[in-house]
């Protein structure tokens, strides 16, 4: 069983963001057995022994990490190799080996020490079996020779602790101390006779301090000499000298010298090394016999060996020979030749990019092999990164934390670069590099390139056919940046078209479940939610906004004449004494569609007497062209075409039967008619009314734009016809012409196209109504020159289109010099939605003409702002970061006219700057 001391705990806690740092120290005998627990390290620092798996509770130390493992089932540290502490510490008398011991979730980083304790598992040993010392017989009593010592491979009391001599009656032993060492000397006690005894043996015992004690023996055996009077004697016991290593080869070290008082060979002293010196200090040092110069013959290397202790013998020539011994110590100084080496242990070469300031990426240790100044080492990082070094409390020791928070968006990856550099002089420098990845969490929401989305959807669509497509962005990747596509369903009652409507959930192709009916749905709106597939899931929305787009698919409907079987047939009744421009009657019809396609014109198609009658193309009235004369037929038949103005035009007929009547005959029937007419107009006028007045807003807008269309503005001479260019009838031509500020028209009988007229004269002229009002009508009577002279008039409907000739006028933002230009302030703390200002403007022009939208043109950050095109609000799409711009410029757009088939636009510009600043409120400026 392996017993050691309570495991000494000195725990020193930090607390540095995520990673908790303490120390241990434990200590084991060297040489114990594979497997034998040395402590429990979770018990010791207070883990939970059930979440050291999932935690990844191991060693990461180097080499010395391998003797040692910890179990991740019960938190025990035991030995995993044998542990020879010769091995690992030499002769070092503290052998200490250092483990890293890790946590994670959070991270937790504990120093483990672990101190081998030497056990006696080295005998003593002398570098020979015997040793042969010749001593003359006329030597004196206290004479001293030096013995060689024995080595111990263990330290402390496990090394050599004393020495014995065997029993004899001459000699007794002498230890002394030389540093660490004991030296044994041989002190001669008693005068030797060599007639009576020429060599004595005796036994050194060594003996170290272990239990049970060991020990080692060595022969000695002394020869006794005839005279020589004098030893030599060297100038001192003890040499010591300092030597810088990589000292050059062949330098003298020191220069040793020994006196002998004798005269001739016997005066004559060589040197050399003690029997004990190892044979890798032969290999360094070499000496001199005669001189005592002791060089350097191999490198010197201050890591291997910082002190050498060398024992030098001197000899003379007598007989029999006198020798005495000294001791060179040589002190191994120094030199910065080592590079400090970095070594890391990664916690993870991903970090995510959410991670915390201080979370550790890696666990970075510096050693260096030189000593002192030389070994005190300054780490450093690469600039511009958001990691920094922290030091731990144990020397060289760091930890790579993050110091700023990581975008992988911005940064997918870090190239890091730790330089170590010692103090030395010259300093040294090593380098490591680490590339820590920086992994996707999913912190984007799926972006719309514009908010809102305008469908323009001709009706009468196929339903199941794809109408639209929309697209999101994430800037995250992988699952984070897989974006699906839904459509918001609101609750029961709430968003009901949205239901009408499906999306592709991957390619956001979105199909119409129906068929739109311009007439019944004129606009709505959904919205489609964009989510990626991050977890948890980020979405965002946009909503589209449908617009119907007409189409001529409703045929015009008479609504008078009409008879009780439901054809559009009538008969009408007139005096035959009627005169020109009398109204005979006025066809009514109505057309369910829109603009174009909803504006009616009316036609003869058939008429039994083309000098007869008219048809206004636009009014339905039909009058008569003359009076009636004795030929006439009685009977008149009017087919009249009513059709839209639609790309395909669709059409309706009316028959009208005109039967001229003699006055007494059409006063009575007139009579009976208008009884019967009450009746049926009474039948008529409640369906009339509902359905004129659903369409007359809309059949109003869009004469005014259809005869827009087909009017172009008047120059200086221009020539109009009131019905249409086909027409045969006898309605008068018109010339219209500007004449300063006032508009004429001329108007006499049977005027052929291309007329003129010379600029100046009045006669037969009108002076045309002011353009602001939208319509005038006036009557012409035209009268010839005959006896008595006769006269008919006619009523002349003055429509005034309007033009696209007013640009948009702003209103708002409006410098003090007139020009559309702005600054506004805002909070930086503002939130998204918050509104920053309203672009306010105006045109003269009505209808589409009048019609204003919105648009960003330039924008500083698309991500920033967003413009109601609208409205023309201004709103704040996030809230700012740090990072964003404190100026921000806006240019709008003010598109001018707006139709189906645009040929002409013209648009006026606006330029916002927005200014922000932390507590100040934010600038915008504008600029036309």
């Amino acid at each position: 069983m392996i017993t050691w001391p309570h495991p000494l705990v000195f725990a020193a806690l930090f607390c540095c963001v995520e990673v908790i740092l303490a120390q241990i120290k434990y200590s084991t005998p060297e040489d114990v057995k594979v497997g034998a627990v040395i402590g429990n390290v979770a018990k010791d620092l207070g883990l939970d022994v059930g979440t050291l798996k999932s935690r990844r509770f191991r060693i990461v130390s180097g080499a010395q990490g391998t003797l040692f493992e910890v179990n991740p089932n019960n938190g025990a540290l035991y030995v995993h190799e044998n542990v020879d502490r010769e091995q690992l510490c030499d002769r070092n008398v503290a052998c200490l080996l250092d483990l890293k011991i890790v946590v994670e979730n959070p991270l937790e980083v504990h120093y483990v020490t672990v101190e081998i304790i030497d056990t006696n598992d080295n005998r003593p040993s002398f570098a020979e079996k015997e040793k042969v010392i010749e001593i003359a017989e006329t030597t004196l009593p206290g004479a001293r020779f030096q013995l060689p010592g024995a080595r111990d491979r263990d330290v402390g009391v496990n090394a050599v602790q004393l020495y014995k001599l065997s029993q004899n009656d001459h000699f007794h032993l002498e230890i002394r101390d030389r540093g660490e060492d004991k030296i044994p000397f041989l002190v001669l006690q008693r005068n030797l006779d060599r007639e009576r005894k020429t060599n004595h043996s005796l036994i050194l015992t060594a003996v170290d301090g272990g239990t049970p004690p060991k020990s080692a023996n060595l022969s000695l055996n002394i020869k006794v000499l005839d005279n020589n009077d004098n030893r030599p004697v060297f100038s001192q016991e003890v040499y010591s000298v300092t030597l810088q290593e990589n000292a050059p080869l062949d330098k003298t070290i020191i220069k040793v010298q020994a006196t002998d008082l004798d005269e001739g060979i016997n005066g004559d002293v060589e040197y050399t090394f003690g029997g004990d010196i190892t044979s890798s200090v032969l290999r360094l040092f070499t000496l001199d016999r005669l001189t005592g110069e002791i060089r350097i013959i191999g490198e010197i290397d201050y890591e291997t060996a910082n002190v050498y202790n060398l024992d030098v013998q001197a000899s003379d020539k007598g007989q029999p020979p006198m020798t005495t011994d000294c001791r060179i110590i040589i002190k191994i100084q120094d030199v910065n030749d080592n590079k400090p080496e970095i070594e890391v242990t990664s916690i993870s070469s991903i970090v995510p990019e959410d991670s915390k300031q201080g979370t550790v990426v890696a666990l970075i240790s510096v050693t260096d092999a030189d000593s002192g100044l030389n070994s005190k080492v300054i780490c450093h990082l690469t600039e511009n990164v958001p990691f920094e070094l922290k030091p731990s409390f144990k020397e060289n020791m760091y930890s790579l934390v993050t110091k700023e928070s990581l975008d992988r968006e911005t940064v997918s990856h870090y190239d890091i670069s730790i330089t170590a550099t010692d103090c030395g002089e010259p300093p040294l420098s090593t380098f490591k590099k680490l590339i820590i990845q920086v992994s996707d969490v999913n912190d984007n929401f799926p972006e719309f390139s514009h908010n809102p989305l305008e469908l323009y959807l001709t009706e009468n669509n196929a339903a199941g056919v794809s109408i639209f497509s929309v697209s999101a962005f994430d800037k995250d990747c992988n699952e984070n940046a897989a974006v699906s596509y839904h459509i918001l369903r609101g609750e029961a009652g709430r968003n009901v078209m949205a239901s009408f409507v499906n999306i592709h959930p991957d390619s956001g192709q979105i199909t119409a479940l129906k068929s739109f009916d311009f007439e019944t749905l004129k606009t709505f709106q959904f919205q489609v939610v964009a989510s990626d597939s991050g977890t948890p899931s980020l979405s965002n929305n946009v909503t589209v906004n449908v617009f119907i787009l007409d189409q001529n698919d409703n045929a015009p409907v008479i609504l008078y004449p009409l008879t009780s079987n439901g054809s559009a047939q009538g008969v009408e009744e007139i005096p035959r004494n009627v005169n020109a421009g009398h109204l005979v009657t006025k066809v009514r019809a109505y057309d369910a569609d829109i603009g174009y396609n909803g504006w009616l014109l009316f036609s003869l198609q058939e008429v039994t007497d083309h000098s007869l009658f008219a048809l206004d193309r636009y009014t339905g009235q039909i009058r008569t062209l003359r009076s009636f004369t004795e030929t006439d037929e009685a009977e008149h038949k009017l087919l009249i075409l009513v059709k839209d103005n639609g790309n395909v035009s669709l059409s309706a007929t009316a028959t009208v039967i005109v039967k001229l009547v003699e006055p007494k005959e059409a006063f009575a029937a007139s009579d009976v008619k208008s009884a019967a007419k009450d009746v049926e107009d009474s039948n008529v006028i409640f369906y009339l009314m509902i359905t004129l007045g659903a369409v007359s807003v809309l059949f109003l807008v869009s004469i005014i734009v259809l005869i827009a269309m087909q009017c172009s503005k008047s120059t200086d001479y221009t020539s109009k016809y009131l019905p249409e260019t086909n027409y045969d009838g006898t309605l008068c031509h018109s010339i219209q012409y500007r004449s300063g500020e006032k508009r004429y028209m001329l108007v006499g009988p049977r005027m052929s196209i291309g007329s003129t007229i010379v600029h100046g004269s009045h006669a037969n002229t009108l002076v045309l109504p002011d353009r602001r009002r939208p319509s005038e009508e006036f009557q012409v009577v035209a009268s010839d020159s005959g006896t008595p002279p006769l006269s008919n008039n006619v009523t002349v409907n003055v429509f005034i289109l309007d033009q696209n000739d007013n640009a948009p006028v702003i209103l708002y933002p409006l410098s003090s010099n007139g020009s559309a230009q702005g600054v506004k302030e805002i909070p930086r703390n503002v939130n998204a939605g918050h509104l920053v200002t309203k672009v306010r403007a105006y045109d003269a022009d009505i209808g589409y003409n009048g019609w204003l939208l919105f648009s960003l043109q330039e924008v500083t950050d698309h991500s920033l702002f967003a413009l109601d095109r609208y409205t023309g609000q201004i709103r704040t799409l996030r809230s700012f970061t740090e990072t964003d711009e404190a100026e921000h410029k806006l240019l709008i757009l003010h598109p001018v006219q707006i139709r189906r088939e645009a040929v002409h636009a013209s648009w006026t510009q606006n330029e916002y700057r927005i200014y922000h600043s932390p507590g100040k409120s934010c600038k915008y400026s504008s600029a036309s």
